[in-house]
């Protein structure tokens, strides 16, 4: 008797929802996604209870978040810490648009997400049926690729799952897992290979759960694509920028083609015996000398930087993905993208390198000085007056820079530091000091959406890791509140172990130093840019708890400070008048 001949995939029923989502859960762990967030919703029913047996099981770790937006930028913060996607399951209509925020940060800060979209089927498109909108492709330019699933598609959940894990890791092309076809997709020929947002758009129809559980078939692991080798000449005259996210990468970079490095806090390259520091203002006085700029990460917090970066008569190198839209010269620009081989140079240029790279960290070395200086006590005073000189500046108003420094001082190699967008960050580049401290940011577009949840997740994976110390948060008044809803966690969840330092100067005072402060009329100003506010931060820690410090004073927050816990620490700035430019 002759063998039946397979049915072909296409010619096979769909899957009930509860079975597609049994399968697609279980390969998206199998695949590399370690962790799922989900938002309560209806029509992403069946993928978050198969989240929850999942969970149950071990084979991924399973967060619950009530807002959508609170619950991408936690999904965006454990793909920071982890390197790996990180999936987040929402429902049909407004929900997804709550997402985009957080899609737009990982797109231009390369983070590995995945958003799963539950959709409504072909049938009620079109007919105004409640929470259904056109879904596929509503990130926009935000989703590197768009796999959009409808409801007669249900077919291999291994497939897609596998598809959405190698598209999140930067893999060009189509996945094909077991021989069955995939999803389409929108993906361009010119597709990134480095890591971004990924939205897959599933439509459901009733019944959107119950049934046995499902076996998926088994999958392999997907891995990081191969890295492409690029070579970068040494060249006199160079400086090499550390902006966000460049890593350790820049510091090596920096001495293997003689050149400075300015370096931004959050780029985990503050450090180095080419570091120079107070690199912005070094620029000021040396930057005329400048020909080319080796730019890593996303540099955005100083304007003397950028101004360099635009200057039309240096060539501007940015090491990163092709298409890259965040660092652009004026005058010839080149990407470089992967593993990066330095051709060296000459003995001669060598020995001019030194000198160049000297001249920088000798003048940023200098103004270190004078700033130590000015904040150092008198020590011609007698024992007793230097005492007394100590117990009044411990008693002093706590300052911008102040609270800074001593943040960033008390931040160690295994710790992890969060700074939010706002005027503290460009405080930090400005005063702290050479650290190999990892400090992360949403610098990619640079909001304030977002910033406590993503802490919260990089706490998450920095204490899954097993790795000692502990993750802190320093915030603004505003970006805090911008993001209250994220300090709830649910009951029976991980509570991250999060500091969180919050500067309080009753509202956004960064626009204190832009132009406008000056040209608008005063009450005008204050109402609709520095929009003060009145919350009370105790009560707002409470409602959702955790502990609470108030400090007002120097010697209160170094107290505060020199205890390593998870709360939150209120700092009061008073005083703040100063309009240097930052």
């Amino acid at each position: 008797m002759a063998a039946t001949p397979p049915v072909p995939e296409a010619a096979r029923p769909a899957l009930p929802a509860a079975a597609y989502a049994d399968r697609l859960v279980t390969s998206l762990a199998a695949a590399g996604v370690a962790d799922l967030i989900v938002c309560p919703g209806s029509r992403s029913q069946a993928i978050a209870l198969a989240a929850a047996r999942a969970a149950r099981e071990g084979s991924l770790a399973l967060h619950v978040r009530i807002d959508e937006r609170s619950a991408a930028f936690l999904a965006l913060g454990l793909a920071r810490e982890t390197g790996s996607p990180v999936a987040i399951v929402v429902t049909s209509g407004t929900a997804l648009a709550n997402l985009h925020p957080a899609m737009l940060e990982a797109h231009h800060s390369d983070v590995p997400l995945i958003a799963i979209t539950a959709d409504r089927p072909a049938e009620l498109q079109g007919v105004r049926a409640n929470q259904t909108t056109r879904q596929p492709g509503i990130f926009g330019d935000a989703a590197r690729v768009v796999l959009d699933v409808g409801a007669d598609a249900l077919r291999h959940p291994e497939g897609d799952a596998v598809r959405a894990v190698r598209a999140a890791l930067g893999w060009r092309g189509d996945a094909i897992a077991d021989g069955a076809p995939v999803a389409a997709s929108s993906e361009p020929d010119d597709a990134h290979t480095e890591p971004g947002p990924v939205q897959l758009n599933i439509a459901f129809r009733e019944p959107l759960s119950g049934g046995a559980p499902a076996a998926a078939r088994p999958i392999e692991p997907v891995g990081r694509p191969p890295m492409p080798t690029a070579t970068l000449r040494a060249a006199a005259a160079t400086v090499v920028i550390a902006g966000a996210d460049a890593g350790a990468a820049a510091v090596d970079l920096a001495e293997a083609i003689g050149a400075p490095l300015i370096a931004e806090p959050t780029s985990g390259a503050r450090f180095g015996r080419v570091l120079v520091p107070h690199g912005r203002d070094v620029i000021a006085q040396l930057g005329e000398a400048v020909r080319r700029v080796v730019v890593l990460g996303h540099p955005t917090l100083a304007r003397a930087v950028t101004g360099l970066i635009r200057r039309p008569d240096v060539e501007v190198v940015t090491i990163g993905r092709a298409g890259q839209d965040n660092v652009r010269g004026t005058g010839a620009t080149t990407v470089l993208t992967g593993r990066i081989e330095v051709e060296p140079a000459e003995r001669d240029a060598e020995d001019i390198g030194r000198e160049w790279i000297e001249r920088w960290v000798a003048a940023g070395r200098a103004l270190a000085a004078e700033h130590d200086a000015e904040s150092a006590p008198d020590s011609q005073l007698s024992r007793s007056a230097y005492a007394k000189a100590e117990l009044a500046e411990g008693r002093t108003p706590i300052t911008r820079r102040e609270l800074v420094t001593q943040v960033w001082d008390r931040t160690w190699p295994h710790d992890r530091l969060v700074v939010a967008a706002s005027r503290l960050i460009r405080e930090l580049d400005a005063f702290a000091g050479p650290k190999a401290v990892t400090a992360r940011a949403n610098r990619g577009l640079a909001g304030i959406d977002g910033t406590v949840s993503t802490a919260s997740g990089i706490a998450i994976a920095h204490r899954r890791s097993g790795e000692p110390g502990l993750t802190r948060l320093l915030i603004g008044d505003l970006a805090l509140l911008h993001d209250a809803g994220g300090l709830h966690v649910p009951p029976g969840e991980e509570r991250p172990q999060l500091q969180i330092i919050v500067g309080n100067d009753r509202g956004g005072s960064l626009f204190d130093l832009l132009e406008v402060a000056g040209s608008a009329a005063p009450d005008d100003f204050a109402r609709v840019l520095r929009t003060p506010h009145e919350v009370d931060f105790e009560h707002l820690a409470a409602a959702y708890g955790w502990p609470y410090e108030r400090v007002s004073d120097r010697a209160g927050l170094r107290r505060a400070l020199s205890q390593a816990r998870p709360g939150i620490i209120e700092a009061v700035l008073e005083g703040e008048t100063d309009a240097q430019q930052l």
